[in-house]
């Protein structure tokens, strides 16, 4: 008996495997058919709610800070005395404070890589640009410039933040 092995015909081609040709400068490619999609009416307020939350919350914390403070410096001038709850009233707009820091915080947080770069260059800018302004006046009060009160050094860093955070932005575009 022959150990002949039948001969396979050929009917079908070759299967070619998968990425012969991608390189090829030979072979037409074509684009992906753009998806359809089909949005009836105007976006909903969610979609508003959810593109503007940290501004929103933003300005909601700034708005009850505000509130807080004008009411409890009211409270306080009108009245004058050396009453225990006067240190309470005078610490009440610290907490819509932290509310609004909590936002900018948790803000941050949901940055991408390289917005968080910026914004870490940015408040670093601010507080060393702060602390130089303050040193330096610091010296000049010395020398005859009237004082100037603390409560100057927070929007002092908020506005040296914001020009920070522009000119990074702007560097890594």
């Amino acid at each position: 008996m022959s150990e002949e092995r039948p001969r396979a015909e050929q009917t079908q081609s070759p299967i070619e495997p998968l990425y012969t040709h991608p390189a090829s400068p030979f072979v037409k490619t074509e684009a992906p058919v753009p998806l359809q999609l089909d949005i009836i009416g105007p976006p909903s307020a969610q979609s508003t709610w959810v593109t503007y939350r940290t501004q929103i919350e933003f300005g909601l914390g700034m708005l009850a800070y505000l509130m807080v403070l004008v009411g409890s410096v009211t409270v306080l001038q009108a009245n004058p005395g050396d009453a225990a709850w006067r240190y309470v009233i005078a610490l009440l707009p610290v907490v819509p404070a932290a509310v609004t820091v909590w936002v900018i915080v948790r803000a941050l947080g949901r940055l991408d890589e390289i917005q968080k770069r910026i914004q870490v260059q940015a408040f670093g800018f601010a507080i060393v640009s702060t602390a130089l302004v303050t040193f330096g006046y610091g010296f000049l009060e010395g020398v005859g410039l009237p004082h100037l009160n603390w409560t100057f050094v927070l929007p002092m860093i908020a506005a040296l933040w914001g020009i920070g955070t522009a000119f990074f932005t702007y560097l890594h575009r």
